[in-house]
């Protein structure tokens, strides 16, 4: 049986904040608690393991200094950053949608 193109992206990047991920990565390399902060009200737990998964799907890179403090960056790779045209279709059609069914119908 072929593999749906569709299931596969979905399966790579429907988990919790994906996207959101992806999103503020696209502006560029991002340490942990910055990330935290611009993807909004995730669990730091879950926020690691969202970003395991991205790294391990090839779409992100995890780069640690060896700091004192250790220092931990972010950042796409070529793979990752090709979702670029995708997350803005993405983020355009959600804003279409909040302004036809309202913001107060659909909230994340």
């Amino acid at each position: 049986m072929a593999v749906c193109p569709v299931e596969v992206a979905v399966s790579v990047l429907g988990g919790a904040w994906k996207l959101t991920i992806i999103k503020n990565l696209l502006g560029g390399r991002r340490r942990f608690g910055e990330l935290g902060r611009l993807v909004g009200p995730v669990n730091p737990r879950v926020l690691t393991r969202q970003l395991r998964e991205l790294e391990a799907d090839g779409l992100l890179t995890r780069t640690v200094y060896p700091e004192v403090p250790p220092r931990v960056e972010y950042s796409l790779t070529d793979l990752g950053e090709s979702l670029a045209p995708a997350v803005a279709w993405l983020n355009e059609w959600g804003a279409r949608y909040v302004s036809i069914v309202g913001e107060q119908q659909h909230k994340v």
